[in-house]
């Protein structure tokens, strides 16, 4: 495979799925890989994160389950990638292996999840947007304001966009197929198990690590679309994005998803992240951005419309560089 090859897989991967999503159909049918990936790591997580067990033996534990979700995950990627290419013209190849590829990207998605927050709190009012952000967002919604709820769906935008498409992206172009499907593996397990919990602390430390070494340069890229995304709108502010990632993208508690965070507060003129409820515990994490903490279901809209333009600048960068290599 050549990375000309993967930059046109992606491109491709990025049109189909910005155009129609993971079909409904599809998913009653087979339901998705990520399930697949997940019902994989359930198997081995009973069998191997036992509460009984010693703290090394459950990290060494999880490194193995590791391991074995990354040979599932990468031996038939890679096997159906050689055999497209060897028996068939590239271009069907290509285009076979995009439609796969679509289904481990989640810009569609992405923004009809985002969006649902944003017009439950139009049209049903707080009970109905906490509802509807629980369904995207770790922490706990029962106490969330209205503006908690806008910003919490805020910033699973920002942090997802970061995760659910550049990263895939990023790694599809360096690996086809089965960089992203290594990375979707590291990805799954650690929205399972890398937690800072009894249970996962151990058992999933290595999927942690892994994702956040995987996820950086995503992140960063992330921070750039959103911030030149910004000199589109507007209302858009490109140069507070950029102030706001240098000064705060670091004092995120999450040392990725605080870049494409800072991009989005700096753009819209918010404040994000800030104190929080995980799980009963309460989080004293930093705000990051300077503007207002009092964000509305209008932020959201604006948020998403930043979003779709980040995402356009996404396609059209893989575009230019594909047809720049291949004319070289």
């Amino acid at each position: 495979m050549t990375v000309t090859l993967n930059l046109f897989i992606v491109l491709v991967a990025l049109l189909i799925e910005a155009a129609f999503g993971y079909p409904g159909f599809v998913f009653r049918r087979i339901t998705h890989p990520v399930v697949w990936i997940g019902a994989l790591l359930d198997r081995l997580e009973a069998r191997l994160n036992q509460p009984s067990m010693p703290e090394g033996k459950r990290r060494l534990n999880g490194l193995m389950a590791l391991a074995a979700l990354l040979i599932a995950s990468l031996t038939p990627a890679i096997a159906l990638q050689y055999a497209l290419f060897l028996l068939l013209p590239s271009i069907l190849a290509v285009t076979i292996l995009a439609l796969l590829a679509s289904t481990l990207i989640a810009q569609a998605s992405l923004y009809r999840h985002v969006q649902a927050v944003a017009m439950a709190l139009e049209q049903h009012g707080l009970e109905a947007g906490r509802a509807a952000v629980a369904e995207i967002v770790g922490r706990d919604t029962e106490t969330l304001d209205s503006s908690g709820v806008a910003r919490a769906g805020i910033e699973s935008l920002a942090e997802n966009f970061s995760d659910g498409v550049v990263a895939p992206a990023f790694w599809g172009a360096i690996g086809g197929l089965p960089g992203m499907a290594a990375y979707k593996a590291v990805n799954t397990a650690d929205s399972m198990i890398g937690h800072l919990t009894p249970r996962h602390s151990a058992f999933g430390w290595g999927a942690a690590k892994l994702d956040d070494a995987l996820n950086l340069p995503a992140s960063q890229l992330a921070a750039l679309w959103i911030t030149l995304a910004a000199l589109f709108h507007r209302d858009g502010r490109a140069s507070a994005a950029l102030i706001t990632v240098r000064r705060d993208a670091r004092h995120h508690r999450s040392p990725n998803a605080g870049w494409p965070e800072a991009a989005m507060a700096g753009a819209l003129g918010l404040k994000l992240a800030g104190p929080r409820s995980y799980h009963g515990a309460f989080i004293e994490d930093a705000w990051i951005g300077a503007g207002r903490s009092e964000a509305t279901a209008g932020d959201i809209r604006r948020a998403l419309s930043l979003y779709k333009t980040a995402c356009a600048l996404q396609i059209a960068t893989y575009g230019l560089l594909a047809l720049l290599i291949a004319l070289a």
